[in-house]
């Protein structure tokens, strides 16, 4: 159990979840050897290629890895469904199931036993119980100070093909909420770096901080610094494109806090 114990910390410390290719308007796949290569050329991803490609990687190492269809709950206002928005994943080890998650960006930072109860991991509070809306399936409650409530998830086995749908309107639809602004995170022992849109957070024990990052310069600064996306492969005329639209959609939504 301490090899996935390291194996799970190792990959949250140093493979950011990202959604920066959706804004980009460049389209990836959930085919899980995509996302290993993807996670080799310095990128991240969100559920479907850091899963896929962690459980690629745990797959060779011999542990017994299985795919289950789950959904975030964005907000209290809007009703828990596991309907393929999100890849959940379970190991079998050392006679036990695990609940392994490298893809829900703000969450875990080790695997957490697939039973009922409640965990605490650095600052943070998680919680499992059965599933109201996926029967014999599990929910994971997030920390209250984070920033979706939980995730439901189907214990029954599932593959790249249940996800591939799901996927592409996340990725490409109007209304999907990953393609209103960039996002970024990666967690630390004591805490988490996240970015969304242009407001940074740090967490880090009981202490938490966030500014604005005001120009271009700033922004992708820290997306190198502090997430490891050095972006070589993004050119100038993206990158000025992608501050834009990142900056509009941050003034929309200080305007709207302001009413």
């Amino acid at each position: 159990m301490a090899g996935l114990r390291a194996l799970h910390r190792a990959h949250v410390e140093r493979v950011p979840y990202e959604t920066l290719d959706i804004l980009l308007g460049r389209p990836t796949t959930v085919d899980p050897h995509e996302s290993v290569e993807r996670v080799l050329s310095g990128r991240g991803g969100y559920c479907f290629h850091l899963n896929g490609a962690f459980a690629t990687l745990l797959t060779a190492l011999g542990y017994r890895v299985r795919w289950h269809l789950g959904g975030v709950q964005p907000d209290r206002a809007v009703p828990a469904a596991a309907d393929g928005g999100h890849l959940a994943l379970t190991v079998e080890c050392e006679g036990g199931t695990w609940f392994v998650d490298v893809g829900l960006g703000e969450c875990l930072y080790e695997p957490l036993p697939l039973r009922e109860g409640t965990y605490r991991q650095g600052p943070f509070t998680f919680g499992l119980e059965p599933s109201a809306v996926a029967p014999g399936g599990w929910r994971f409650h997030n920390d209250p100070g984070n920033g979706f409530p939980g995730m439901d998830f189907r214990l029954e086995p599932a593959g790249p093909a249940d996800f591939a749908e799901r996927h592409h309107w996340l990725s490409t639809a109007p209304d999907s909420g990953f393609r209103r602004f960039p996002q970024a995170a990666r967690r630390h022992a004591t805490g988490l770096d996240s970015l969304r849109g242009c407001v940074l957070l740090r967490i880090d024990g009981d202490h938490r901080t966030s500014r604005e990052l005001a120009t271009s310069a700033e922004w992708f600064g820290v997306l190198s610094e502090v997430f490891g996306l050095a972006l070589p492969e993004v050119g100038a005329a993206e990158r000025a494109t992608l501050w834009r639209r990142t900056r509009a959609a941050h003034l929309a939504w200080l305007e709207q806090e302001a009413r």
